[in-house]
């Protein structure tokens, strides 16, 4: 899914978190672009591109669990989530 919470009410992105989790509990892989802290927080697997857009960008800065991002330095996603 491409920024699915785009445009959202918090209670909207609540219902699509819970429907997400729900595909995943019965065995489906759900993969998710998105720049939403609160879905980037509750993922399984993150794999952080940049550092910055474009052309300066593109490159696999991280990848593995929101916890281990914290520790990335040259990740501009971890100073947030």
């Amino acid at each position: 899914m491409d920024e699915p919470t785009t445009g959202l009410h918090m209670s909207d992105i609540t219902h699509i978190m819970e429907i997400m989790n729900r595909l995943v509990d019965i065995g489906n892989t759900v993969i998710v672009i998105e720049h939403n802290l609160d879905i980037l927080r509750k993922a399984d697997w993150i794999i952080d591109l940049g550092p910055e857009g474009g052309s300066k960008g593109g490159k696999i800065l991280f990848e593995g669990t929101p916890q281990d991002l914290k520790m990335c330095e040259e990740s501009i996603t971890a100073r947030y989530i």
